[in-house]
């Protein structure tokens, strides 16, 4: 007995859809990312722990085998707890759209415990593969994110989208990703051309335009994000908070913080207090 399948389907080009990183990450105590976007799609998989995501100011409970996916461009960040620690894998994912019921939404978060089995499974072989940079890594990479994409489609309500690669400048992309990964130390503009080895000045015009903001705008922007999260969730002085994210004195931290926030730390610090009060007496 011959058994034949023949496949009759619309593929997309392998070029179309592209793994750009993959990584794996554990917190062990209370941790509060910074509200961020990305150019490409994003795919979060909790292996285990319990926290929170705030995409769009909306908060979402995260539990194990939980998979959030977040198309390019919406604001998104993660939240761990010191009693159980959020541990998950995040994947990006470049050329395509994830569309989804709910209209409007540019994510949305799937139960994935009848999965769990194969997206470990999958998730360890893109992990084995990207370490050991292997002949063919790229391949096999590959072929493991659109085996897991169309389980995906199979398993919910979900359907992809192939868009066109973002309008996107590598070296503005690379100083922005250095910004965000560096910016508790002290950066100039020629330190940043350093890094992308192109003209400083060359680099300042293109990445306003990529981002509407100036490199050294964006660089303070994030430390005041990250001053209002430990004016929120610490008691540690100005003092404290300024050095922890990068400004060089606590005066130049107020001043900066009161021209971009319209209020001082401490009248910020005041009004999330006063907020928590508030619900926690509802």
């Amino acid at each position: 007995m011959n058994t034949r399948y023949d496949l009759d389907m619309e593929v997309p080009p392998r070029e179309a859809v592209r793994l750009l990183y993959i990584s794996k990450s554990r917190f062990g105590g209370d941790w509060h990312s910074v509200p961020h976007t990305h150019a490409c799609s994003e795919m979060f998989y909790c292996i285990s722990g319990r926290g929170q995501f705030n995409i769009e100011g909306t908060l979402h409970n995260v539990e194990p085998d939980d998979l959030i996916i977040v198309n390019p461009r919406v604001q998104h960040t993660e939240l761990s707890y010191q009693a159980n620690p959020l541990e998950y894998v995040v994947l990006g994912i470049e050329g395509v759209e994830f569309l989804f019921d709910q209209k409007n939404l540019g994510y949305t978060m799937l139960k994935c415990h009848d999965m769990r089995e194969d997206m470990l499974y999958m998730i360890r072989m893109l992990l084995r593969e990207m370490d050991g940079k292997e002949d063919g890594c790229e391949m096999i990479c590959q072929d493991i994110l659109e085996v897991l994409l169309v389980k995906l489609v199979r398993m919910a309500s979900v359907s992809v989208r192939i868009t066109k690669e973002a309008s996107k400048n590598k070296e503005c992309a690379a100083a922005k990703r250095y910004l965000d990964e560096n910016f508790r130390e002290s950066i100039s503009l020629d330190q940043l051309a350093a890094v992308t080895h192109i003209n400083k000045y060359y680099l300042a015009h293109a990445f306003q335009k990529e981002y509407n903001i100036s490199p050294i705008n964006y660089l303070l922007r994030r430390r005041i994000t990250e001053s209002k999260a430990l004016l929120a969730s610490t008691d540690h002085s100005l003092t404290q908070i300024s050095e922890l994210v990068g400004f060089s004195s606590p005066s130049y931290f107020s001043q900066s913080f009161r021209r971009l926030e319209g209020m001082s730390p401490i009248e910020y610090r005041r009004m999330v207090q006063k907020n928590q009060e508030e619900r926690q007496d509802k």
